[in-house]
């Protein structure tokens, strides 16, 4: 059996009656919240800070703040006085991670949508910490992950989960692959877990769960890639740490203009040398602000929508693809 990475398919055209792919509609709802694209910085500490997540919240984009060496609730506490359009946060599943949300949850304040993000979601610490937040914060939306099979998704959605993140290993800074062994091909995982029903067992039509693809992103056209094989929204790391306003730091190579983007399980990240799986990338900077870089995007997914015959999102689902 083989798998595929994005970079192994390409994506078949097909008729359109689209007048101008300036028109076509890019948006994308969630979970009863709409976005204008489809698309998420990773929730790295290289890629987005508080004031590009303001700024997001502020321009209809969907963020999730890191949760790395930041109090989490200054950060909710913040957007809360702030009244921010969107409150988007990660823990862990620790003690501390529960710590946090008990504090936020006797605070009475609102957080739209909480991310458990750890390496390995189909565990059973991420079943407890599902259970821990739907019982002090009910009305947040959580997004659990990260995990690679359709039954991992199922038991995610089963335990409480709204949304589901999809990849393991596949991120450009993620060793994961090298260091255990333990990955799937983002084309192929993506396309395994992105038609899971509540049940596997009792196929109901009305139940579909919504799935981020996470990590292999290396160009605009994979976003449509991932969409095609079944995400319902798409994470990218490295396109956005590489703009010239994101928070990795600058570094001169050459002559040339990097920024230093690094994994969350690296030592850049953690501190530490304990279970690294993760590394420090130096990226070339893409000479953009993070504001026309999602310009950029939605341009090319317009494209994409006039290229798969269609006016919206919705068309990517229909379009075919090969093996190259």
């Amino acid at each position: 059996m083989k798998a595929y990475k994005y970079s192994d398919v390409c994506l078949v055209p097909r008729y359109s009656e689209c007048h101008s792919r300036s028109d076509a509609d890019t948006s994308i709802g969630i979970a009863k919240h709409n976005f204008k694209l489809p698309i998420i910085p990773a929730n790295m500490k290289s890629v987005i800070n508080t004031d590009i997540a303001k700024w997001m919240s502020e321009n209809d984009y969907f963020y999730i703040m890191h949760r790395f060496d930041i109090d989490i609730f200054d950060f909710v506490e913040k957007a809360n006085q702030e009244n921010w359009k969107t409150i988007s946060i990660s823990v862990g599943a620790k003690l501390k991670d529960k710590a946090q949300v008990l504090k936020i949850s006797q605070a009475k304040l609102r957080v739209d949508f909480i991310t458990i993000d750890i390496a390995h979601g189909h565990s059973k610490r991420v079943k407890v910490a599902i259970e821990y937040i739907k019982q002090h914060m009910p009305n947040t939306i959580i997004i659990a992950g990260n995990v690679a099979t359709p039954d991992a998704v199922v038991d995610l959605a089963n335990w409480g989960a709204e949304i589901v993140k999809v990849g393991i290993g596949q991120g450009s800074p993620c060793t994961t692959k090298d260091k255990t062994g333990f990955t799937i091909p983002m084309f192929t995982c993506v396309k395994n877990c992105g038609d899971c029903y509540a049940s596997r067992d009792d196929f109901d039509a009305g139940r579909k769960i919504p799935i981020i693809a996470d990590g292999g992103i290396a160009c605009n056209g994979d976003i449509a890639k991932a969409l095609v094989a079944g995400g319902d929204m798409v994470m990218a790391g490295g396109l956005f740490a590489s703009c010239v306003d994101s928070p990795a730091l600058p570094v001169d190579i050459n002559g040339s203009f990097h920024k230093a983007y690094f994994g969350s399980a690296s030592y850049e990240n953690k501190g530490h040398r304990k279970h690294i799986e993760g590394k420090l990338n130096h990226i070339v900077n893409n000479g953009m602000t993070y504001e026309k870089k999602l310009i950029e995007i939605q341009q090319d997914l317009q494209s994409a929508i006039s290229y798969a015959g269609g006016h919206d999102l919705s068309c990517l689902k229909n379009v075919k693809h090969f093996q190259i």
